[in-house]
């Protein structure tokens, strides 16, 4: 099989590239040479946002059996990459997310919940759901329903995490001491791991499949206890969790999701949003999940090799829990 990545150093592009070197794919990627990409890939350079940003790719020989495109900003660049490739390659994997669906989907949504309305194909950016939804639009424009896959991402950790979820929780964890740990401690979770993600895409293309999917892990592949406790437990066991009512986390002012990363409060529309998608129709086409132990320590491995430099996407910046907020909650609540 031959590759197309766009992107593919970073996060989730680094993960299907990697995963195609591992089943011997031919792969190609047109990045804007910032980083490295992996050995073994036939680098083309390009910035999809300047005006001849594709001309390595017009000029490059050779056609491909899948592309995949993880673009999440103008939806006219996925809109003038598919266009120039549609007659060059059998099939366009986009990497979307679960945040086209209209506000707030409720829990158990599948793909055929309403959509966020505004998108185009040929819009400059305007907002996170939109431009995803734009690069959809622009995908099965270009590819047609038949040769297009859409994959609904939800909540994304692993190894070469840019946005810093995983790391800021792991980082935490080693810094020791008492840790606001979010309840309820068996909140259910669903997130996938970057490389299992990249396997189905993979996958994806092999059979041949077309359409949307939700893609993410079954709901309690994972609680909150059970992610915090591997964060703790591979780090070193020298943090200690005290586990706070939700109540008491929103009443001091502390947002869920964007100051304490993964968590969200049961019973709100954000929860069964990010945490409450069907993902049925992925794991019949084979879907499959590693433990949250094994991402837990594979992303400590990645960090602790990174020197302490932790990467950060500039498109997803969050200041997270200030530890000064975090020692004064716990004070106060006497669990510090």
């Amino acid at each position: 099989m031959r590759l197309l990545m766009l992107g593919g150093t970073e996060f989730v592009g680094r993960s299907v590239v990697e995963a195609a070197l591992g089943r011997g794919w031919e792969v190609t990627v047109l990045n804007r040479g910032r980083q490295a990409a992996p050995p073994g890939v036939r680098s083309l350079r390009g910035d999809r946002t300047a005006p001849d940003g594709l001309a390595a790719l017009e000029e490059a020989s050779g056609d491909w059996d899948v592309v995949v495109d993880t673009w999440s900003t103008a939806p006219r660049a996925v809109r003038d990459t598919a266009r120039l490739l549609r007659d060059r390659a059998a099939r366009y994997v986009y990497v979307s997310s679960c945040s086209v669906y209209a506000w707030a989907p409720p829990a158990g949504y599948t793909e055929r919940a309403p959509v966020v309305d505004g998108a185009r194909a040929d819009a400059d950016r305007t907002d996170y759901a939109r431009d995803k939804r734009g690069g959809e639009l622009a995908a099965v424009d270009a590819f047609g329903a038949d040769r297009s896959v859409l994959v609904r991402a939800g909540l994304i950790l692993g190894p070469y995490e840019n946005v810093g979820r995983l790391p800021w929780w792991l980082t935490r964890m080693a810094r020791g001491g008492p840790v606001l740990a979010p309840g309820p401690r068996e909140l259910p979770l669903q997130y996938v791991d970057a490389r299992d993600l990249a396997a189905w895409i993979l996958g994806a293309a092999e059979q041949g499949l077309s359409g949307p999917y939700n893609l993410s892990s079954p709901q309690g592949h994972a609680t909150t206890e059970e992610l915090l406790r591997a964060c703790a437990e591979v780090t070193g066991g020298a943090a200690e969790l005290r586990w706070t009512d939700p109540e008491v986390i929103l009443a001091a002012g502390i947002e869920p999701w964007t100051e304490l990363p993964v968590w969200v409060p049961p019973g709100s529309e954000g929860y069964d949003a990010l945490y409450g998608a069907d993902v049925s129709r992925a794991v019949a086409t084979g879907l499959r999940c590693r433990p949250v132990t094994d991402t837990v320590a594979d992303t400590w491995r990645w960090l602790r090799g990174l020197g302490g430099t932790v990467p950060r996407h500039p498109e997803r910046t969050y200041a997270w829990l200030d530890p000064e907020a975090e020692a004064k909650l716990l004070a106060r609540t006497g669990r510090a």
